[in-house]
């Protein structure tokens, strides 16, 4: 049995992950930790029978504790939650599905632990990546890709010497409002932005794969995990989501991972990597498919990708600056405070406004990001 521990089992890739274990007999969910989904953690913790579960505030906690007194279950809160969370003796590999840079104290205190990442927080690479990718090397843990995408690269270098990768091709549905032009999105609204062609995601990430700033985020995560340089990262719009990224080699060759858009096999396959397993659902079939388009970014009108390349080419702190501007910009539009473009608009702002740290420490990052706060809260 393997033994998992979740952070963020209430949402979208915690849920699957969950799923994933119902499918298979041989994987132990032993810890969980979500923020305030009282009801949805109790169901989970009445099916899958964790040890230690974890919710953010002490005043949900015992709300928790109530509903569960009759198992034998303990229940912690906040940050050191997290961390109990992560770092549970006899968890084997932590899945880090929450959203935002809460997660990056917690994933460092589990490699620190000697634990495996199932890495879905984008916020611990896109911000931290000078930080953990040194440490799995110094703890010899694994950091295995559950983004669609990166799985996929992954997936694509499998058996392959790193060395010979000559150039990234990541992929992206192109959004909701693929082929639209700035005049079209003057007015567009939350409904709107929440209605994914291809993916069924959380709220925060569906608005960033409108903008492509999720995109852009997804670039920056590449760059630490597979050792690219950004100018070696080409963003190829894929409408169907069939292909979920490539990669090119020195002599020209070119790798992709294609599949149905389906979170559970990324989740799947770093469970159990390097072994593959039988997952229920739909296949691909070419006959049906008849053919697959690609096109070129627009990164006038999207200019949330535009600025993550500014944001990864400038480094040290920058890449927390537009990471944490787009987080609170995307909650003052599911808020209904400003409008869709306004997103970019504050991510530009917040960029020039920050003077660069080079290689910012942990506190650094969480520093500049409460900075980032406050200064949008000031102007918006």
């Amino acid at each position: 049995m393997k033994k998992i521990a979740i952070l963020g089992s209430t949402g979208s890739i915690g849920t699957q992950t969950l799923e994933v274990a119902r499918n298979n007999g041989d994987l132990e969910i032993v810890s969980l930790a979500a923020g305030s989904n009282v009801k949805k953690l109790e169901e989970q913790i009445r099916e899958f029978h964790p040890r230690l579960v974890a919710v953010w505030t002490e005043e949900k906690a015992k709300e928790l504790r109530d509903a569960v007194k009759d198992l034998d279950v303990k229940v912690v809160s906040g940050m050191d939650g997290l961390i109990e969370i992560c770092t549970l003796p006899e968890a084997e590999i932590v899945v880090t599905a929450i959203v935002g840079m809460i997660g990056i104290v917690p994933t460092i205190a589990a490699m620190k632990a000697g634990k495996d990442i199932a890495l879905a927080n984008k916020e611990t690479l896109v911000t931290a990546g000078h930080i953990i990718i040194p440490l799995a090397k110094e703890t010899g843990v694994q950091i295995l890709p559950v983004d669609s995408e990166h799985s996929a690269i992954f997936q694509c270098l499998h058996g392959e010497n790193r060395s010979q990768l000559k150039k990234i091709l990541l992929t992206a549905s192109g959004g909701p409002f693929r082929g639209k032009k700035l005049e079209d999105l003057k007015n567009i609204q939350v409904e709107d932005a929440l209605k994914h062609p291809n993916w069924a995601m959380g709220r925060k990430i569906t608005i960033d794969s409108s903008t492509l700033v999720n995109k852009g985020l997804e670039m920056m995560e590449a760059k630490w995990l597979f050792g690219v340089e950004p100018e070696n990262i080409q963003i190829v719009v894929q409408p169907k989501s069939i292909i979920h990224s490539m990669v090119e080699f020195v002599d020209g060759a070119v790798i992709a991972q294609l599949g149905t858009p389906d979170m559970k096999l990324p989740i799947q396959y770093a469970l159990y990597y390097p072994e593959r397993r039988f997952l229920p659902g739909e296949r691909l079939d070419f006959w049906k498919l008849t053919e697959i388009t690609f096109e070129k970014p627009d990164m006038e009108t999207f200019r949330g990708l535009k600025l993550a390349f500014d944001a990864a080419a400038a480094g040290g702190s920058m890449p927390t600056v537009y990471n944490a501007a787009n987080e609170r910009a995307v909650a003052k539009f599911l808020d209904r405070k400003i409008a869709y473009l306004q997103i970019p608009e504050i991510i530009e702002t917040c960029m020039e406004h920050h003077k660069v740290k080079e290689n910012p420490s942990v506190e650094e990052i969480l520093d500049t990001e409460q900075a980032v706060y406050e200064f949008i809260e000031s102007r918006w």
